[in-house]
């Protein structure tokens, strides 16, 4: 039986309208409806969006969670001070990217945007407020934050760390059943209080045992632990792919029988094209630079590893496009399905896709994107960084379509880089019949039937897989 506590008239504001927090607060919203929650942003476009029919990000489930509270006891809004000023307990959910430039470029986070929020959380609050980091940070960071509250406030202020676990495509479900909630805070009585304040929020729909307090280190520590071991699993399976093909063994095969074992079990044992999004390779960085800075290159080194075989995945894919084109693409379409990190979002960051293409301009091969959620600026924008050249130049060799069909047309290959459910469905005999002969697959996903393509007559290449019968001198 999960404890519902009273807290009537409590005050919750988030600075930061993006992919964390944006969802989370709309659920405590949802599950708490005798608190108010109301979520600012600097940008106006971003809020006229949240207040709309048309979300600023895609998350299954979302728009029905956000319409229900929506001017209830949820609200957005611009007006950052007043939301600061009115508020019991404030989550700061702002971006924290890698840095570009200065020490620990490429590596540590850049937390302009938190120590930002900070100082405009001192300047305002007039009353005792608890500040809470949802932003992922590197450790040690609510002790610099603190430092700032204090040094530039008028108040008191507890700092809390309560880091995001969240899958995008699966969001709304990992918020509604979370396999935890880590609540990390100094340990004296100040602190311990807003702990249990915090925690009285979630308990509102997670069980107690499911709510973890810790101290602030542990927390902040624990969600960039939980994300390296997650992509270690995913570019440990991308290597045995590499191994797969050189021997023909199939890495399906061989992570269902790895996966069986209760010891490793099966969640992120799918070989792809390599992971992507706005986590996974910022938060190991960000352990990378953490063990450099505490004099453990050892350590630094293995957790790097991941990284580096997530970008030889890449490289692997489009060298296994280029090799299976007769050593040359360029002048030839291919057909790039999806560009999303992941299916079930419209979310770019860190895609595979957008080095895959990248790597194909280079090759001056002439691309055709078909990804059913992203919106065709973000690609332009997306590829024009990567490949330092500028919107006119990309569109030399770039072709953004309205469906997949279209896509294919007169390409000389498929490559599928995101799972989305709809690639499987597409009717391969119709794409067979409009492409360039030969017609060649190269399935970035495993999400395809490789047989019936191989029936209807395309050449398939898939990640882990023995090579197609007709190519086994390749």
């Amino acid at each position: 039986m999960v404890s519902i506590p009273s807290q009537d008239g409590l005050k919750i504001c988030c600075i930061g309208a993006g992919y964390v927090g944006g969802p989370t607060m709309s659920m405590i919203a949802l599950k708490c409806p005798e608190v108010q929650v109301k979520i600012v942003d600097i940008s106006a476009a971003r809020i006229d969006a949240w207040n709309s029919d048309n979300l600023p990000i895609y998350e299954p489930g979302l728009h029905k969670v956000v319409t229900a509270c929506r001017g209830k006891n949820l609200f957005f809004s611009t007006d950052i001070d007043e939301a600061i000023q009115e508020a019991d307990i404030i989550f700061v959910a702002v971006n924290t990217p890698t840095k570009k430039v200065g020490i620990g470029a490429g590596r540590a986070s850049d937390l302009t945007y938190w120590e930002l929020a900070a100082r405009r959380i001192a300047q305002v609050a007039e009353t005792p407020k608890i500040v809470v980091e949802k932003s992922t940070v590197p450790i040690k960071t609510a002790e610099a934050i603190s430092a700032v509250l204090h040094g530039a406030g008028k108040t008191r202020f507890d700092v809390l760390s309560n880091p995001e676990f969240l899958a995008e495509g699966t969001a709304i479900t990992d918020l509604d059943n979370p396999d935890r909630v880590l609540i990390g805070g100094q340990l004296d009585e100040s602190g311990q209080k807003a702990m249990d304040t915090l925690a009285d929020v979630y308990a509102h729909w997670v069980p107690r045992d499911r709510i973890l307090l810790t101290n602030v280190w542990s927390s902040e520590l624990s969600k960039l632990v939980a994300n390296s071991f997650l992509a270690q699993r995913v570019s440990s399976i991308n290597a045995i792919s590499a191994v797969c093909e050189a021997s023909g063994a199939d890495v399906d095969e061989v992570a269902r029988a790895v996966g069986m074992d209760t010891r490793i079990g099966p969640k992120f044992l799918k070989a792809s094209v390599g992971f992507g999004g706005s986590c996974f390779q910022k938060d190991i960085l960000n352990l990378v630079y953490l063990c450099e800075s505490f004099g453990l290159p050892e350590v630094a080194h293995y957790f790097h590893q991941v990284v580096h075989m997530n970008d030889y995945q890449k490289e692997r894919f489009v060298g296994r496009i280029i090799h299976g084109l007769y050593n040359t693409v360029t002048g030839k379409k291919i057909a790039l399905l999806g560009f999303a990190f992941k299916k079930d979002t419209g979310d770019t960051r860190e895609s595979a896709s957008i080095d895959v293409c990248r790597r194909l301009i280079e090759e001056k091969a002439q691309v055709a994107i078909y990804d059913p959620k992203v919106e065709e600026e973000q690609v332009w924008m997306d590829l024009t960084y990567a490949c330092k050249m500028d919107k006119t130049e990309v569109q030399k060799y770039v072709t953004l379509c309205p469906d997949a069909l279209t896509a294919c047309k007169d390409a000389h290959a498929m490559a599928v880089a995101t799972e989305w459910d709809e690639f499987k469905e597409l009717d391969f005999h119709q794409v067979y019949d409009t492409m360039t002969k030969p017609s060649f697959v190269f399935d970035g996903r495993n999400i395809l039937d490789h047989a019936t393509l191989r029936e209807i007559g395309f050449v398939v290449y898939a990640i882990g897989k023995p090579l197609d019968p007709k190519l086994s001198t390749a």
